[in-house]
């Protein structure tokens, strides 16, 4: 994939990271490194390890919904910070969940300082992200905080699905689909509403926000399962067949299982030659469809853009973000 890197990415990492860092110092020392080390600042003794290698899309849809209701920057940022907090959240505790032991091509945080403090560090994100929220004086604080509190709770009981379907073989699309729209698709509708919510953007502008980072989110999961078997591993951090050589319910396999007996034997525990089920489930169709469905949400994140009075030149950067996270700009 070699998409070409939206501008509205690189002026959220100029306003937010310096935020960010500030967020993040105000934590528990020990929990503060814990969290510097996953955003990649530092090193596992503490030492500056350059650059962040995080892509900042939750912040800059923060930024650019804010951007299309007209609310300024610098009102959202509390917003931008506070999504990007909750998704750190979120990652440290599933590492834990799957046993991952690297991402962004470095030992995972809870191989390198244990599993309490990688728990308490992401419990002490989400506190810090409602905090941010409440100290705001803007206008939409309550709205903001009751937006994000129900993207938590959604966002929580998408991965509770996901856990649970390790030990489901009837797992349809449909119920993939619901647990993606939770795991996946509420944060980034979040994300995408709660900057302009906390300036107090208007519902139907909030709502059609909302609607874009849902559809967005849900085809940024659906890119996410077609590299998790046909991904680069230089790109993706996962070996090749990631997620075939895990049994992982994702979209490809969940279709291709409803009309292939040796995949569904090989998600009840029997052995098979990985790069054969992928050749199946490509022969069966399913590659197929998951990119027609990532068209798909896609059209229908753009439409959600023309529900509402928006700034024409931040929608035209939401439709560009969105062809960027989901390759469709390669």
């Amino acid at each position: 994939m070699t998409a070409v890197l939206p501008t509205s990415v690189d002026r959220a990492r100029l306003l937010a990271d310096p935020a960010l860092r500030a967020a993040i110092a105000r934590l528990h020392p020990t929990l503060a490194q814990v969290a510097a080390y996953h955003r990649g600042w530092v090193d596992a003794d503490g030492a500056p390890a350059g650059p962040a290698t995080g892509k900042a899309l939750r912040p800059a849809l923060a930024l650019l919904g804010a951007d299309a209701a007209r609310v300024p920057a610098s009102t959202a940022l509390p917003a931008a910070v506070s999504v990007e907090l909750v998704h750190d959240f979120s990652l440290l505790h599933d590492d834990l969940m799957d046993g991952d032991t690297e991402r962004r091509h470095r030992p995972t945080a809870w191989t390198v300082f244990g599993m309490p403090a990688a728990l308490l560090a992401g419990d002490g994100l989400l506190a810090l992200a409602y905090r941010l929220l409440e100290e705001s004086s803007a206008p939409g604080s309550a709205v903001a905080q009751g937006i994000l509190a129900a993207c938590v709770d959604r966002l929580v009981g998408g991965q509770a699905d996901d856990l649970d379907f390790e030990h489901r073989l009837d797992v349809s699309y449909d119920d993939y689909l619901a647990m993606s729209a939770g795991k996946t698709g509420a944060l980034l509708g979040a994300a995408c509403c709660l900057g302009a919510a906390l300036g107090g953007a208007r519902a139907e502008q909030v709502a059609a926000l909302a609607q874009y980072g849902e559809e967005l989110g849900l085809a940024f999961q659906l890119v996410d399962d077609l590299l998790g078997i046909w991904g680069d591993p230089d790109v993706t951090g996962k070996p090749v067949l990631s997620d075939l050589r895990s049994r992982k319910k994702s979209a490809p396999i969940v279709l291709a299982a409803a009309s292939s007996p040796r995949l569904r034997d090989y998600l009840r525990g029997e052995d098979a030659d990985l790069s054969a089920l992928a050749a199946e489930i490509e022969t069966v169709g399913a590659r197929g469809r998951v990119q027609d469905e990532v068209d798909a949400h896609v059209r229908r994140a753009t439409a959600a853009l023309g529900a509402a009075d928006f700034d024409r030149r931040a929608v035209d950067e939401l439709v560009r973000t969105a062809d960027y996270v989901t390759g469709r700009d390669s």
